[in-house]
C-alpha cells in the first residue's frame, strides 16, 4: 500500500515542479504568495514529496481515495453553510410570463392582474420577468427608470408589488425594472415578503454586452451600471439567491449562493432569439444540477414587432437538473410545486459537497470573508 501511494505522489510532485516553473514565468507569479497558501499549510498535502524507496510495482493496489482526504470543506472559503431548515417543505410557485408594451401604466396593471391570478391558483411565491414595466431598450431605460429607494409616486412599479404582496399574502420576486439612483441607472430586482416589506434589492451584476455579427448586438453598459453585491434573502418560502438574466451565465455566482445555503435561485431574464434556443434551458439545468437546488426563470412573452425579441420559455428546474415545468413563448402563468425535501435526497444520491477537491481548488466568497472579519 505504501509503495502505491509513494509512486503516485512522486508523479504528482514532478507535475508540481513543472507547474511551479510555469507559474514563475506567468502573471500569477506576481500575485502575493499568500493567495496560494492555506492557513494550516496543509492545503496541498497530496503534492508533498514522500519517501519512494519502498516502491514495488508488483505490490501496487489501487485503493479508492476516501472523500475525507479531499478536504471538501476547504474547497470553499469560508466553508459552505449548512442548508437551513426551510419555513415550508412544499409550496407552489407562479411564473408570470408577461407581454410588455410601451405603456407603463398598462404594464403595471397587467402585472398586478397576473400576480392576482397566480395567487388565486395557490402560488405562495410569484415571479415576474426581467424589465417588465418597460421595453427592453437602452433608449427606454432612462425614461422608464424609477427611484426605488424614494418609493411612492417615484416608484409606481415597486409600490404596486409591495401592495399586492401584502394584500395577497405572497412573496414576490419582482422581476426587474430600470432603477435610477443618483446619476446612475441599474437593472434591479426587488423581493417583497407577504407583509409587503422590501426584503432585498438585487442589481444585475453582469451586464449584457454582446456582439454576434449578423445576429444580435446589445450593449447594456451604454446606459446601465453593474451591481456590486450578490443577493441572497430569507423569505417565507425559503432562502433564495437572486440573479438577473446574464447573471445565469456565471456559475461562480450560483456556487456562492449554494454555499450560503440557498434552496432556490431565481433568474428573471429575457434571453433573445439567438442565444435563447441554444443556452436558456441549458444554463438553467446546469446551475440546478451543479448546485443541487431549484432554479426558476421568468421571461417576457415574445413580441416579434419589438426592437428586442425575447425567447420566452419561463421554466422551473429541479435539483437533479430536471425540467419540472415550462411554457412556450406566448403569455402564460406557470403554476408548479417546489418540494424542498428533494434537496437532501439528491444530495444524498450524489454527495457532491463531500467530494469537492479542497486539496486542489478553492472558491473564495470575498463578501462573506469581509463580513466575518
Amino acid at each position: 500500500m505504501k509503495s502505491a501511494i509513494s509512486s503516485t505522489t512522486t508523479l504528482l510532485s514532478s507535475k508540481n515542479l513543472s507547474l511551479k516553473l510555469h507559474l514563475n514565468h506567468s502573471p500569477l507569479s506576481r500575485l502575493p504568495s499568500s493567495l496560494f497558501r492555506s492557513k494550516s499549510n496543509t492545503h496541498f498535502p497530496s503534492l508533498l514529496p514522500r519517501n519512494n524507496s519502498t516502491h514495488n510495482q508488483k505490490s501496487q493496489i489501487h485503493t479508492p481515495i476516501m472523500a475525507s482526504s479531499f478536504m471538501p470543506e476547504q474547497a470553499r472559503a469560508p466553508p459552505a453553510l449548512p442548508l437551513p431548515v426551510p419555513p415550508v417543505t412544499k409550496f407552489k410557485i407562479g411564473l408570470c410570463q408577461l407581454s410588455v408594451t410601451a405603456d407603463k401604466e398598462r404594464n403595471i396593471a397587467h402585472a398586478r392582474k397576473a400576480i392576482e391570478e397566480a395567487a388565486a391558483k395557490g402560488a405562495k411565491l410569484v415571479m415576474l420577468p426581467e424589465i417588465w414595466n418597460s421595453p427592453y431598450s437602452n433608449d427606454c431605460f432612462p425614461v422608464y427608470a424609477e427611484d426605488i429607494d424614494a418609493g411612492g409616486e417615484a416608484s409606481p412599479s415597486t409600490a404596486m408589488l409591495s401592495e399586492a404582496a401584502g394584500l395577497l399574502k405572497v412573496t414576490i420576486v419582482g422581476g426587474s425594472i430600470p432603477e435610477r439612483s443618483g446619476d446612475r441607472l441599474y437593472n434591479t430586482c426587488c423581493v417583497f415578503d407577504s407583509d409587503g416589506k422590501l426584503k432585498a434589492k438585487h442589481r444585475k451584476i453582469h451586464l449584457f454586452d454582446i456582439d454576434i455579427p449578423g445576429k444580435i448586438t446589445f450593449i447594456e453598459s451604454k446606459t446601465l451600471t453593474a451591481g456590486e453585491t450578490p443577493t441572497i434573502v430569507d423569505t417565507e418560502v425559503g432562502r433564495i439567491g437572486i440573479g438577473i438574466c446574464y447573471d445565469i451565465r456565471f456559475q461562480e455566482l450560483a456556487i456562492i449562493y449554494a454555499a450560503r445555503g440557498a434552496h432556490l435561485i431565481c433568474y428573471p431574464g429575457a434571453f433573445n432569439m439567438t442565444t435563447g434556443p441554444l443556452h436558456w434551458e441549458l444554463l438553467q439545468r446546469a446551475r440546478a444540477a451543479d448546485n443541487q437546488l431549484y432554479v426558476a426563470t421568468c421571461s417576457p412573452a415574445r413580441d416579434v414587432a419589438a426592437g428586442y425579441v425575447a425567447w420566452g420559455h419561463s421554466t422551473l428546474v429541479g435539483p437533479f437538473g430536471e425540467v419540472l415545468a415550462t411554457t412556450e413563448h406566448e403569455e402564460d402563468i406557470i403554476i408548479a410545486e417546489i418540494d424542498y425535501s428533494l434537496l437532501e435526497v439528491r444530495r444524498t444520491n450524489l454527495p457532491l459537497t463531500k467530494q469537492r477537491r479542497g486539496d486542489l481548488y478553492q472558491l473564495v466568497d470575498v463578501q462573506r470573508l469581509k463580513s466575518d472579519s
